[in-house]
């Protein structure tokens, strides 16, 4: 009797050791997801001089995109977006697409109401015509549901005015970078 009871203390430490690495497991993967990263290198459109690079890091329940990108003209302002197509290939950067929009919302403001899930705030160039990006977009993922993997990110010529349909009157496309589908 003595040992069948020590055979079902030790099932029991057994299981409930399994049961907490499967948490613990469980937690990995989570947080795994949640710091996964891609590096995104932006180049200038036909004509212009603007490029940068890009982080993008899973935050939340959105991405967190920081970097820089340099070449704008100083003090400007400039519409900025995740595009629909991993195509930055023709000289205009029109290959990328429209804003990545797979709720089939109207443009808008990403700050305030309904709004793309591709459109991000404008980039604001400082003095030098360069802009320091830290900004998290929030509804999209990076492998998971709203995945920005294979899309790209355009910066354009004017600041986007967050009202005009359907992308925001924000002007040419002046740099493309395209978000590796690979991760």
């Amino acid at each position: 009797m003595r040992t069948t009871t020590l055979h079902i203390t030790a099932l029991a430490a057994a299981a409930l050791l399994i049961g907490c690495s499967s948490a613990d497991d469980s937690k990995n993967a989570a947080s795994g997801a949640a710091s996964r990263t891609v590096k995104v290198t932006l180049a200038p459109t036909q004509g212009r001089n603007v490029h940068g690079d890009l982080t993008l890091a899973s935050a939340g329940t959105g991405v967190r995109i920081t970097g820089k990108v340099d070449g704008l003209t100083p003090g400007s302002e400039h519409g900025f977006h995740i595009h629909e197509k991993g195509d930055c290939s023709a000289p205009d950067a029109s290959s990328a697409g429209g804003h990545y929009n797979p709720s089939s919302m109207q443009h808008g403001n990403p700050g305030s109401g309904a709004h793309h899930a591709g459109d991000i705030r404008n980039l604001v160039a400082d003095g030098g015509g360069s802009a320091n990006v830290d900004v998290i977009v929030e509804g999209v993922s990076i492998g998971g549901q709203n995945d920005v993997l294979g899309k790209a990110i355009v910066v354009h010529e004017s600041p986007d005015d967050y009202a005009s349909q359907p992308a925001g009157n924000s002007g040419a496309r002046i740099a493309c970078g395209v978000i590796p589908a690979n991760g």
